[in-house]
Formats: structure tokens, sequence, C-alpha cells
């Protein structure tokens, strides 16, 4: 392993650690909530996984401004992002969805507390998400950067972003769904977090609109590609390390990259589209883009 990768890997392991130490006490202990909810939130977010759209948070910011000072409102924004993507794990568990059984590893939320209590679990992360969000605004960040920040996380995790992506994937069958179909259900359901997450923490670092034109075409790109390794990784991945079953898209006949073009030409998208967005990030002229640049290599070469 190179020095930059052992530097990476360390980056990625204290970001990682950041997040949750904060995820820990993002809900207030003195709110009076319910102790099974409380419970149940706290199980999904405490789960693991890469933090990939956290670190993305903190990774723009710091590359937006030439530095890892002043974190604490990327940071409020990081927890948000992964409340948002964790409750749509939770959500998309649930048996009228994916009815996955384990996550991570663990058994999913709803074999746990239940489908009702997994269902107002993952609720409460996306609704308690935007109050992380704005919260921003205590920690440091310019009131009207966080509600272009609220109003991008509205729009990229909603009908026209996330959930839209969900949905045509709920819909989508193999035989039946396109490759412009299958593009759009990837882009959706899962770049629009990234873009989400390179360009709040572009915002944050003070960036202007030009340059968070190409942030965010850094992170639809390098968002596709990074679910087309996931289509690569439910074929070919180690179980172990995956933390869940593979080839399950395939058992569930949902549509993948693989099934479409093949094994050869997913690869060879991903890395064409891996490219395509570090060339867009270096034409943002962010102070310090090479961290951003090291995690677009690292998620293609990834195997987990």
């Amino acid at each position: 392993m190179s020095d930059s990768q052992v530097m990476l890997k360390d980056y990625l392991s204290s970001a990682a650690r950041l997040v949750e130490s904060e995820l820990e006490h993002s809900l207030p202990p003195e709110w009076s909530v319910p102790e099974k909810l409380r419970e149940a939130m706290a199980y999904s977010l405490a789960a693991g996984g890469k933090r990939l759209r956290p670190v993305f948070v903190l990774a723009s910011a710091e590359a937006a401004r030439g530095d890892e000072r002043d974190r604490e409102a990327a940071v409020a924004v990081a927890c948000a992002i992964e409340m948002v993507h964790t409750y749509s794990l939770v959500h998309d568990d649930l048996p009228a969805m994916d009815n996955d059984d384990f996550r991570r590893g663990k058994p999913t939320n709803h074999r746990v507390y239940g489908e009702a209590m997994a269902i107002l679990a993952g609720d409460a992360l996306l609704t308690h998400a935007f109050h992380l969000a704005a919260s921003a605004r205590h920690r440091g960040a310019q009131a009207e950067t966080v509600l272009d920040i609220v109003e991008d996380l509205a729009r990229l995790s909603g009908a026209s972003g996330m959930v839209g992506g969900q949905a045509a994937d709920m819909q989508g069958e193999q035989g039946i769904t396109s490759l412009a179909e299958l593009e759009y259900i990837h882009e959706h359901k899962t770049s629009d977090l990234i873009v989400f997450s390179v360009t709040a923490g572009a915002r944050l670092g003070g960036v202007d609109s030009e340059a968070l034109e190409k942030v965010a075409e850094f992170g639809r790109k390098i968002g596709l590609a990074f679910q087309i390794q996931d289509d690569i990784l439910d074929l070919v991945g180690d179980e172990q390390k995956l933390g869940k079953k593979t080839n399950s898209d395939t058992a569930a006949g949902k549509v993948t990259y693989p099934y479409l073009v093949g094994m050869e030409e997913s690869r060879s998208i991903m890395e064409r589209l891996t490219n395509e967005a570090k060339q867009a990030l270096l034409a943002a002229n962010l102070r310090r883009p090479e961290r951003l640049l090291e995690l677009a290599d690292y998620l293609m070469n990834r195997d987990r």
C-alpha cells in the first residue's frame, strides 16, 4: 500500500469516527422521545458502513477552503446526509420494498423492532436530518448558505431525487428496463445524495456558482460510477466484506448494468465516468482537490 493510500485510509477512518461521534449525540437526550423510537433510530445509525456521503461533505469543504479547519458546520451537514441515507436504507429493507433480513452484517431494523417502528424510525431520521442541516447556521455557516443547502437537500432527497430513483427502481424489471431508464434510477437513487454531499461542502467552502456546477458534475458522475461498482460487486463481491448476500439484485429480478451490457462493458463505463468526474473536479479550480481525486480512485477500486 502506497503512502497516499495509507493517508487516505487514515483520513477515511478519522472522518468516519468524527461523524459517528457526532451522530451519537445528534438527537438531544433532553428531548422527549419514546425510548423504542430513539433506540431504533440509533440502531441503524450505529450499523457502520463507509460513511461515504458525510466524508464527501467534509472533504469537499476542505477542498474548497484549502484546509481542514472550521469543520463545525460541515460536520452538522455531514450528519444530516448520513441520516437521510440511513432512513432510505431502513425503508429499502422493508418487506414491501427489498425485503432484506440483513444490512451490514446485522439484522435489518424491521427484523429487530418490527415494521411499524422501522417505518417510524426512518421517518424520524429523515425529519431530524433537516433540523441538523439547519443547525449549521449556529456552527459558523452563513444563513443564506444554509438555506441553499436545505433547499438542495429537499430537492435531491425527494420526489425528483433519491425517492424518485427508488420509485423507478421498484418499477424496473429485467427484460423491460432500458439502459436510459437504468441510468435514471442510478443517477437519482444513488448519485443525487452524493451530488448533495459534494455541493454542500463546496457551498460551505465559499465556491462561486461556476465552480459549484463543476463540483455537481463530479458528484453525478462519481455517484453513477459508484452504483455501477455496486452492481458489479453484487455479482462478484465477497459476502463477508459486503455484509449482505451477493446476487440479491438478480434474485429480485432487478435490472443492473452487468445484466444489460455485460461485466466488461460495465467496468469500462465505470472507469470512463470516474475519469470524467475527475476532469470536472479539476475544472472547478478548488484550492485543494487532491483528497476528492483520491476518493474517486478509491471508490472505483473498492471491494465492499
